[in-house]
């Protein structure tokens, strides 16, 4: 027909219903169903992992909300980010099947009524759940899993007996209100913002799913929608949940009403068999980021979840206080209810309590979750707590992302690695092979080749494609530390103009990602980078030995772009911050070296491929303890490092901001008095770190091999090993090769 296939996957708008790596490890999911003979189960996960479990033969059924306006796209007006709505259903989702046969009733407020006969919950309104699947094929085998996404609808009846005489055209148009739940994505990246509408949306995902669940396990027989199972016995053999977050905590409450109240199972049979199905990922340390609803929120949306909440919070008191006599702080601590000013409902203890299994995401986050944040949990069920690092899948991070590098490797290897990426071992024998090393080199040369043209197109920018990309892409938080990367770009910026004559690596530093619209500071941090490219950029002293470019709306579909461009990759959080990450797993994948802290997957990655081969920096886990005791004080290093303060008074005095001197005031304000994320305590080491990367891309092959050997090493951070050890560990199946035969063959 005339049409270029790569120009029409150009069309399409991506599904952005997530936040950050959570939003790629959980893009719109809050639950998942897998099918297997054995078991199903059901979780909050990933793109990662349900191509993973796709690919390894775990049938699933992933479960989100159908967000009609996912994240917001950004735009950047005067150097500023302005978000615009994600209409990305517009055109249509081709993709994607309306299940209007499968709707379900999802109920919020009303009151509750305790009689002998059981407790119902009554004079509720009700909101419908209409669900959306979207096939979710495995690489290469006939496993083809679904993601059922829920949109809310409004039900026909919808406040028209509210003896509104006259008011009906009012009460339809009042169906938006129920309709809003599936409306628009929340757009924090590791921070808890307590609105109502939220609230709603974490029901409305957990409540139709969990319908959804245990009318599948009452059917016996596949496509059978009469109830057969009456027992819940065998409920967690056939079904587990993971939490993924405590974003569908709601889950826990919600198993046991419909336990308890519906189908008049026993409380502590419920509650067994309730922990049994359920296990939780936690995704952060940050205490700004954990979820603590209120109670008299709480109890307004759901008060029959509320009595169910206190009763699991007093029978788990009960048993702490029965084990450590006395002490009055420890049930304080471990409380479900915080007790204040506004009692609030602490949805992370909820989820510890209400499970199995509790796991963080890198193995030092791992152990950050027991000695500090869950340190009293696990004093009491050591045996609960694991780790499972994260993972990323190598078909999309490599095959489609990188075909020029993924067809080098097929070249040496075969192709074994796709499904078993720790094949890559294989070409650490041929680190030192000279057409390797050139045929890695030249993919790079490619692949920044067509990504500088991608910038001049869309964006009008010309960059240097022979310069080092050096690339920091990710949600702008200061925990992130995009803030050191600037004080990094102003300290070579100064270097240049002291001495313009002086050789320089010539750099193409790349920042992109998405700020939540209500945080403040991390706007102003891009605004302070697009200030930064702006003097330096124009500057004719400096030409084109460094530019600073601000990645505008940095998504999926730019990430697949970009990172295989990169030469280095910035992993720079505050060691203890990042709980693993995932983009620096799909740099090392794709040949990008890492600079970065012993923070998150990056302490694992040096492992793999040898601290040697990556650039490790600054303050370790313990390091940054002991300054907290000791008292940080930004003021020691500004006082004694010239060029840090030269860095931190021009953007004070307004050099990058010269029509509005002061715009950069709160910023320096912030660093210098208030720096919860240690910026200046890292500066040195990684100046001094970047001259060490400066000075290895001189040399072309020893940065190749360096290179390969990252590659190689990188089998480990594969979401098919990852989903493996949840398969094993906690939901209890083991992943099969096994396939259908096709139906042209005689069945047995």
């Amino acid at each position: 027909m005339g049409l270029d296939l790569e120009e029409l996957e150009e069309i399409e708008e991506d599904a952005g219903l997530g936040n950050g790596g959570l939003g790629r490890l959980a893009e719109a999911l809050g639950l998942l169903t897998v099918f297997d003979p054995k078991k199903f189960f059901v979780f909050g996960l990933s793109a990662c992992f349900l191509d993973s479990m796709a690919t390894l033969g775990l049938a699933a059924y992933g479960y989100g909300i159908r967000y009609e306006f996912g994240i917001f796209n950004q735009k950047i007006v005067n150097g500023w980010q302005v978000e615009e709505a994600d209409d990305w259903l517009r055109y249509g989702n081709p993709w994607e099947k309306a299940r209007p046969e499968y709707m379900l009733p999802v109920h919020f407020c009303g009151r509750v009524e305790h009689s002998p006969e059981g407790v119902c919950w009554l004079d509720t309104q009700v909101v419908l759940a209409m669900p959306y699947d979207t096939p979710v094929p495995g690489y290469k085998n006939d496993t083809v899993n679904t993601m059922r996404l829920w949109s809310a609808k409004a039900p026909n009846d919808f406040k028209l007996h509210d003896f509104n005489v006259g008011g009906y055209i009012e009460a339809v148009l009042d169906r938006n209100l129920a309709e809003n739940i599936s409306r628009v994505l929340y757009p924090n990246d590791n921070f808890f913002e307590g609105k109502e509408l939220r609230l709603k949306q974490e029901y409305f995902v957990v409540a139709a799913t969990l319908q959804d669940i245990i009318r599948r396990f009452k059917s016996s027989k596949f496509g059978c929608r009469d109830p057969v199972r009456t027992s819940f016995e065998t409920f967690p053999d056939k079904v587990a949940i993971q939490l993924n977050d405590t974003h569908p905590a709601l889950a826990i409450p919600e198993l046991m009403r419909i336990l308890v109240d519906v189908e008049k199972v026993d409380w502590d049979k419920a509650w067994e068999i309730t922990r049994k199905t359920c296990a939780y990922t936690n995704h952060t340390v940050l205490p700004e980021a954990l979820e603590r609803w209120p109670v008299s929120m709480f109890e307004k949306l759901l008060p029959r979840h509320l009595e169910i909440v206190y009763a699991i919070n007093q029978r788990h008191l009960d048993h702490v206080a029965a084990l450590f006599p006395g002490d009055v702080g420890r049930l304080r601590r471990m409380s479900v209810i915080e007790e204040g000013d506004c009692k609030r409902i602490n949805m992370a203890h909820l989820c510890v309590i209400g499970s199995h299994a509790v796991n963080g995401v890198a193995r030092i986050h791992s152990e950050i979750v027991k000695q500090s944040v869950f340190k009293d949990f696990y004093e009491l069920e050591p045996e609960k707590f694991q780790n499972k690092t994260n993972g990323i899948t190598p078909r999309r991070w490599l095959l489609l992302c990188n075909p020029g590098l993924a067809d080098t490797i097929v070249e040496r290897i075969g192709e074994g690695f796709l499904t078993d990426l720790s094949q890559l071992k294989k070409l650490l024998q041929l680190v030192s092979d000279e057409a390797l090393i050139r045929d890695v080199a030249q993919v790079k040369q490619e692949n920044k080749a067509k990504f500088s043209a991608f910038l001049e197109k869309e964006y009008g920018v010309k960059v240097n494609p022979s310069s080092m990309f050096d690339v920091h892409v990710k949600r702008i938080h200061e925990y992130k530390r995009q803030l050191l990367n600037c004080l990094h770009v102003v300290t070579l910026y100064n270097r240049i103009k002291k001495d313009p004559a002086q050789a320089f690596v010539p750099r193409t530093v790349m920042i992109g990602g998405k700020a939540a619209p209500g945080y403040h500071m991390a706007k102003m941090i891009i605004k302070l980078v697009t200030s930064i490219g702006d003097v330096v950029n124009h500057d004719p002293v400096v030409g084109d030995r460094l530019k600073v470019i601000f990645l505008e709306n940095y998504r999926v579909s730019l990430a697949e772009k970009v990172i295989p461009a990169a030469d280095l990759s910035q992993q720079i959080s505050t060691a203890g911050t990042e709980a693993s990450g995932t983009g620096n797993m799909k740099f090392m994948l794709n040949g990008a070296l890492t600079i970065g802290t012993m923070d998150g997957a990056n302490v694992e990655m040096a492992e793999e491929a040898g601290a040697e081969n990556l650039f490790i920096f600054g303050l370790r886990v313990e390091d940054v303890e002991a300054l907290d005791r000791r008292g940080y004080n930004a003021r020691e290093y500004y006082d004694c490092l010239p060029e840090l303060r030269q860095a931190v008074d021009q953007i004070s005095s307004g050099f990058f901001s010269p029509r509005e001197p002061d715009c950069f005031r709160g910023v320096v304000d912030m660093l210098l008095n208030h720096d919860r994320f240690k910026v200046f305590a890292d500066y040195e080491a990684y100046v001094e770190c970047q001259a060490r990367v400066d000075q290895l891309y001189r040399n072309p092959k020893e940065w190749t091999k360096k290179v390969i050997r990252n590659i190689a090493c990188s089998g480990k951070f594969s979401s098919d090993r990852t989903v493996t050890e949840y398969a094993r560990d906690i939901w209890g199946v083991e992943p099969s090769a096994l396939q259908t035969p096709p139906p042209s063959l005689p069945r047995d």
